[in-house]
């Protein structure tokens, strides 16, 4: 199911009704205007449990939680004013202005990336060989998000290692002693973020660390109290996290796929003019975040299905993207598809206030790469394997020779 939840949904579109699936203990909600109606309904679909564990740690390392910072009710998982509340500091942190500023660091940094591994080869040999996960995927977008929300250069490797780690705990079935040694890199990133909240309440500056700092403080005060250094902490992880683990799988599939359909990779070599429309059909067509949980907040029939009170949904992204009612041959990659209004970026009051840098970062990606090394190919004694996970879906490892 999360290494490959493609064949589930198209059983869910074709069934009648919604289908319960024992692996996500929800009800899954596949077609394109069922996930539109649900998210269009917040207040009869609650987010409250959109970031329920798949994997509930330990009591062990429950306990090691309980010495970091955090715990608090972030923007993902809260509805109403309240989400709002959360929302506004994000937003203005990420406005089309920040994201604008960011850009050429972005490109700068995609640069070095790329010069960084082409330089990295045999001089004897002709071609080169990159793991592209490890070599730029996971370093770009850490790095274009820390530099937005105000982090130190040297701090950000430590900063992207704990979110996967976080990841890790939530979504994948560790030993105890594993799970433990997990917890204490969640805290250490933890304690990193309470340090940066409680220097930006002091000094503040124009990142958006310090626009979260200042949604959670109270006015005029000297230092923030306990309580609003969890909830300061709760904002920049949950941030971080989807800033850079969601950008690099969306990179890591865009890759995969073009190069996978090689008439397309060679298309898109040929006519860079084509970039933001590839964009758009990579997020469409594999999306980076499959889906969220909503809960009912009373008894409701969808899709004809009637649903109690306190009944869970994954609410598949993912599914409705391959919805051939709304595209027609949704299961083919084509990047010469005219872009439609996919939801790789979710929709409505929650949608994703960072899909216009995630989809900067793609462009970036793709001008560097067909520019530079047209020749780019999948490794063909490394197969390609997917994360088992439907919140952050990207390849393990991509290795591309060239």
């Amino acid at each position: 199911m999360q290494r490959d939840p493609y064949p589930h949904y198209t059983r869910a579109r074709d069934a009648e009704g919604l289908t319960f699936v024992a692996e996500l203990d929800a009800w899954l909600v596949a077609r394109d205007a069922d996930v539109r109606e649900v998210l269009r309904r917040a207040e009869d679909f609650s987010s409250a449990g959109s970031l329920r564990p798949d994997v509930m740690p330990a009591p062990a390392a429950f306990a090691v939680l309980g010495g970091g910072f955090g715990g608090r009710p972030v923007v993902v998982g809260a509805d109403g004013t309240r989400h709002q509340e959360l929302r506004a500091p994000i937003v203005r942190g990420l406005s089309p202005a920040r994201v604008a500023a960011a850009v050429p660091y972005a490109a700068e940094r995609a640069a070095a990336l790329v010069d960084a591994f082409m330089n990295d080869q045999p001089g004897e040999h002709k071609g080169g060989h990159v793991e592209l996960m490890s070599a730029y995927a996971r370093r770009l977008p850490g790095d274009v998000i820390g530099r937005i929300v105000g982090l130190d250069p040297a701090d950000i490797p430590a900063v992207v290692h704990g979110g996967y780690r976080a990841e890790e705990l939530l979504f994948r079935p560790l030993p105890e002693d594993e799970q433990i040694a997990v917890a204490e890199d969640v805290v250490a990133t933890q304690r990193i973020l309470d340090r940066y909240a409680r220097a930006r309440h002091t000094e503040p500056r124009e990142d958006l660390c310090t626009e979260i700092v200042a949604s959670v403080a109270d006015e005029g005060s000297a230092e923030l109290t306990l309580d609003q250094r969890h909830e300061a902490a709760s904002h920049l992880q949950n941030l971080l996290i989807a800033g850079h683990l969601t950008t690099t799988a969306l990179i890591g599939t865009t890759v995969l796929h073009l190069l996978r359909h090689p008439d397309q990779w060679e298309l898109l070599c040929a006519e860079p003019d084509r970039i933001p429309a590839a964009v758009e059909e990579a997020a469409r067509y594999d999306s980076a975040v499959q889906g969220f949980r909503r809960v009912t907040t009373r008894p409701v029939t969808l899709a004809g299905t009637e649903l109690p009170a306190g009944a869970t949904l994954f609410v598949a992204f993912g599914a409705a993207n391959r919805d051939g009612a709304r595209y027609p041959g949704a299961d083919d990659f084509d990047i010469t598809r005219t872009p439609a209004r996919h939801l790789a970026f979710g929709f409505g009051a929650h949608g994703c206030p960072g899909s216009q840098l995630a989809r900067e970062q793609l462009r970036l990606t793709l001008r560097e790469l067909t520019s530079r090394l047209p020749g780019l190919r999948l490794a063909d004694d490394h197969p390609v394997t997917m994360r088992p996970t439907m919140i952050h879906r990207s390849p393990e490892s991509l290795h591309l020779t060239w």
